[in-house]
């Protein structure tokens, strides 16, 4: 029982094992086969992949080959970038394109340089590329040094194109500014329809002298790219301040005058390359380095032009000089630069220029005051009018008149007026250097000066000379009244080219003082020649002395003095008429007969005189006839009549008349009525009739005198003329 229950007990609890032991076992022969199997296909495997095998290692030696290769292939093409960079950047730099080799020597390092897998390549670059950059600097400082070298040759002809255009540009402006006064004196008369004409000759382009700054561009590039571009910046910054010290210095060996363009245009072009630097090379200039060197230059400059000016003596070598410093301040302040110290230096010359100026003309006015005849000009042609007349004013404008003319002037008047309108516009020039100057107000009070101190001063050393004759003393007299009449188109002129519109000059008080100076010297002209006249007049009336005091017999004609004198005021009447104006004329010939009334009764009352009888005065009485004719005749015919005076030329004669009619009166004594001699004897006085009557005795009685009835007239006239002696006596 127990191994029933024992096989029970096992076959349930071991039922399950023991199928599982059978299946095993059952397993086990299958895998016996299986194992069988695989064995004989292992060994069929093996057959078949023996050959494959050795395919495979055939294949993993490729693919390490292959690997190999392709490691090969990127350090080769490494090494051909390399190459190919380095060939790129020799051939930039035979080509001169720096700036591309310094771009492949960049892309080199910062791409390639690390990665190099060839330490020999590697090394070579890296040892190159410091060579290379150096070659490429000193490339580039030998371009910009011969940069330097052309600029500074180059400067000159900037500056002078520069200068230039500043010329034409005043000139332009000139140009507008004489349009519009002309605009503003049709204004005065009327509409003018071309003053307001577009001139297109007036517009045009400026010419500018282009010049390279390619090196300088490209020496502060590359220096930039190579990290040196501060010490560019101060290469650049010495070798220009160096070139400028240069060009401050003047040659010795040529004078200024010849030399003074070249050195001022020298440094017009310097600092005009220096604006183009400033504005376009990205930095290698500051504006405190530009504003360094133009004050060196400046001060420099004003320095050897103040010397140079104190050394000047010709007016002419001034203007030049001051016209061109004008140009080139006018030239550097249109690029930013400050040019007010020219200007003080121009300002600061300004009286030693007038005091040329004015010597110049004293000693051009003297020279044309000796080298005058003084004789009116004769003008035998058209454009001589034009040249000597119209273009001074000194006849009414558009009036040409027959040739040959005889002008009223002399040859001197022309010639003062050319040289004071030379003055005037000189003046204009030199004070064109500051536009803000009113110098219209300059040039007058110096024009005053000119006219007054020079050209006055010059024509009463002439009056006063004493070595003119009566002729060109009253031609002399004649400028001086057409001279000062010029004085308003001296003023014209020089308002004119101020810029000043001639309204103005219809102010009160606007006109010239030398006018009033010159009217001045008009009348000491015309007392001049009243004295040179006397003077020649006292001569004749020395034959006077000479004569018969005492003849026995009436004279029949007129006294030879008599006849000299009449000859001699005929003409000075005909030469001052053609000259004077009419108060002059009638001023000058009624002193000359005021005169010789004045020496015959001097004559009277000398002691050359010591008696004459009434024939004497008879022969005086028939001067004073013919005179008084004379005078009657000039008064008349040179149209003084018309002036209403009221004292005629033959009232200048009126004491030496009264006198000669007293002694010939037949009752002398009557000039002691006062009625009478109110009428009669006005003009004379009584202590001069006195003498002369103690001086006067009648003719003594002929042989057959007792027979005549003339000495019964003469007897009548012996006892009045003893009663007027006496009365005379008790009167004084």
């Amino acid at each position: 029982m127990k191994e029933v229950e024992i096989e029970e007990l096992c076959r349930v609890h071991y039922e399950e094992f023991i199928l599982a032991v059978d299946e095993l076992r059952g397993v086990l022969v299958d895998a016996d086969e299986l194992k069988g199997t695989l064995s004989g296909e292992n060994l069929r495997l093996q057959e078949v992949a023996s050959s494959l095998l050795l395919k495979l290692d055939e294949l993993l030696e490729l693919y390490s080959v292959n690997k190999n290769v392709e490691e090969a292939l990127g350090m080769l093409k490494i090494c051909l970038q390399v190459t190919s960079l380095c060939q790129m950047c020799n051939k930039d730099i035979a080509e001169a394109r720096l700036h591309s080799a310094l771009k492949s020597l960049e892309l080199i390092e910062k791409d390639f340089l690390q990665n190099i897998p060839l330490k020999l390549l590697k090394k070579a670059v890296q040892k190159q590329i410091p060579i290379v950059k150096l070659y490429i600097e000193k490339k580039v400082c030998n371009e910009f040094n011969e940069w330097l070298v052309y600029i500074r040759r180059t400067a000159k002809e900037i500056g002078k194109v520069s200068i230039s255009q500043a010329s034409l540009a005043r000139q332009k402006n000139e140009g507008i500014r004489s349009q519009q006064r002309e605009a503003e004196d049709c204004s005065r008369i009327g509409f003018d329809e071309h003053a307001y004409a577009l001139d297109l000759d007036l517009i045009g382009e400026e010419e500018v002298l282009e010049f390279d700054l390619t090196p300088v561009y490209r020496a502060n590039y590359i220096h930039t790219c190579l990290g040196l571009g501060e010490k560019f910046r101060e290469y650049y910054y010495n070798n220009r301040l160096m070139q400028l010290n240069l060009d401050l210095q003047i040659p010795t060996t040529q004078p200024f005058m010849e030399s003074h363009q070249h050195f001022l245009a020298q440094i017009a072009g310097f600092f005009i390359v220096e604006d183009r630097v400033l504005r376009t090379a990205d930095g290698l200039l500051s504006d405190s380095q530009v504003e360094t060197m133009w004050g060196t230059a400046i001060s420099k400059v004003t320095s050897i032009l103040e010397e140079q000016f104190s050394r000047m003596d010709a007016t002419n070598h001034l203007l030049l000089v001051k016209d061109y410093v004008t140009l080139l301040g006018a030239t550097m302040k249109k690029y930013g630069y400050q040019t007010t110290s020219l200007l003080e230096i121009l300002e600061k010359n300004r009286d030693k220029f007038y005091q040329l100026l004015l010597s110049d003309c004293r000693k051009k006015i003297d020279g044309i005051f000796t080298k005058d005849s003084y004789e009116q000009m004769i003008i035998k042609k058209e454009n001589e009018y034009h040249m000597n007349v119209s273009a001074f004013q000194l006849e009414p404008i558009g009036v040409v008149p027959d040739f040959p003319y005889v002008a009223p002037f002399s040859s001197s008047v022309p010639d003062a007026c050319l040289i004071v309108r030379s003055f005037i516009e000189d003046s204009v020039n030199y004070l064109s250097y500051d536009p803000m100057m009113d110098a219209y107000d300059v040039v007058k009070r110096y024009l005053d000066k000119l006219l007054i101190e020079v050209l006055n001063d010059g024509l009463l050393n002439l009056i006063h000379g004493g070595c003119l004759e009566i002729t060109q003393m009253v031609q002399i007299a004649g400028n001086i009244a057409i001279l000062e009449k010029s004085c308003d188109m001296f003023l014209f002129h020089a308002a004119q080219l101020c810029g000043v519109p001639r309204r103005l000059l219809d102010k009160p008080h606007s006109g010239l003082t030398a006018r009033a100076v010159l009217k001045a010297s008009q009348n000491a002209a015309y007392n001049g020649l009243i004295a040179l006249a006397n003077s020649k007049i006292d001569e004749f009336m020395l034959l006077l002395t000479s004569i018969n005091w005492t003849p026995e017999e009436t004279p029949e004609h007129v006294n030879d003095y008599m006849n000299e004198v009449v000859i001699y005021l005929h003409t000075l009447v005909s030469t001052a008429q053609n000259v004077f104006p009419r108060e002059a004329l009638y001023k000058v010939v009624c002193g000359a007969f005021s005169h010789i009334s004045d020496s015959i009764m001097t004559v009277f009352l000398s002691d050359r005189v010591k008696r004459f009888n009434a024939n004497a005065a008879a022969g005086i009485d028939i001067d004073l006839k013919k005179l008084e004719e004379f005078a009657d005749d000039k008064f008349h015919s040179t149209g003084l009549s018309e002036l209403r005076k009221e004292t005629t030329f033959r009232d200048c004669l009126v004491e030496i008349r009264q006198l000669t009619d007293l002694l010939l009166s037949n009752q002398p004594e009557n000039f002691m009525n006062p009625v009478i001699r109110e009428k009669n004897f006005g003009s004379l006085d009584h202590k001069k009739v006195s003498i002369i009557c103690d001086k006067f005795r009648d003719a003594p009685e002929s042989l057959f005198g007792s027979l005549s009835g003339r000495s019964t007239v003469q007897s009548a006239r012996k006892k009045s003329l003893d009663v007027l002696k006496r009365r005379l006596k008790d009167f004084s």
